[in-house]
């Protein structure tokens, strides 16, 4: 069926086709147009959903991460805290001594090495004073090692003992309190204390590297006699324990010339030699 319509130009008839109709064959029907199939596409997969669903594992990442950073500073300043909270009054004090004693040696101990160095770059024979400075050091390495008397200003400690034996764990924390309270020389007894000191409780008694030592015990201290004092004597620290816990007497004498002749000989090595 054709439908006709006039034209404006010159109002004659033109003729309008119908509408055509496109048929979609199988690949066995014959194709008896020349039109297209029509081809059905599958909608889109939303890519909005795969960014919200992104977003939201980030955010729970993030959230994550903050929240476990959060309880690790809350533990260590809780831990902080609770270690200091746990000590007395006296042993606070104790602690701020030690720690203001080790600054102020560590100060002294730059001075020393930047008045070293000075004297290095403004001596007319630099070579000379070199040779100076490293005698210096070897005699103070020397003091410092065991190798070499010592004297100078500290304190003697005597300690009697009665039934109750002193414990080698508790001749130990008083060696250790009079390094925390900046001994640089000490005895026990006959013997050189040095780093590689330890004591050692036996059948027959208390023994310090390998000798056997007995009551009165006399240690030698060479360092501020008022801190070394101090250290030993302070409510609650080591020689209020040895008191209380063991019933011995504790005496502390500070001295302008506390001498100690107790030497420890140098060790042989097999393989390390001396750069001279």
């Amino acid at each position: 069926m054709r439908h006709s319509r006039k034209d404006n130009a010159g109002d004659m008839p033109v003729s309008i086709p119908p509408k055509t109709k496109v048929q979609v064959h199988t690949s066995d029907d014959d194709i008896e147009t020349g039109a297209f199939p029509v081809v059905r596409r599958k909608p889109p997969k939303s890519l909005n959903a795969n960014a919200t669903r992104v977003r939201i594992i980030t955010s729970v990442l993030v959230a994550l991460m903050c929240a476990l950073l959060g309880f690790g500073y809350a533990v260590q300043v809780h831990n902080n805290r609770s270690s200091y909270e746990t000590l007395s009054e006296e042993e606070l004090v104790r602690l701020l001594d030690e720690t203001s004693t080790q600054v102020d040696k560590l100060e002294e101990r730059k001075s020393q090495l930047n008045q070293q160095l000075t004297s290095i770059k403004s001596a007319a024979d630099k070579q000379k004073e070199a040779a100076r400075v490293a005698q210096q050091n070897e005699q103070n390495s020397g003091i410092l090692s065991g190798r070499l008397p010592a004297q100078g200003r500290g304190v003697t400690i005597t300690i009697s003992e009665t039934s109750d034996r002193i414990d080698a764990s508790t001749m130990f924390n008083l060696i250790e309190e009079l390094r925390n309270a900046g001994a640089e020389v000490i005895s026990f007894g006959d013997v050189r204390v040095v780093t590689s000191t330890y004591f050692l409780d036996t059948k027959s008694g208390l023994q310090c590297d390998g000798r056997k030592m007995a009551a009165p015990y006399t240690i030698k201290a060479i360092g501020d006699p008022d801190a070394l004092q101090n250290a030993i004597q302070i409510a609650g620290g080591v020689g209020s324990r040895i008191k209380v816990q063991y019933h011995a007497s504790i005496s502390v004498e500070q001295s302008d010339s506390v001498k100690i002749d107790q030497v420890r000989r140098g060790q042989d090595y097999q393989y390390a030699k001396t750069v001279e």
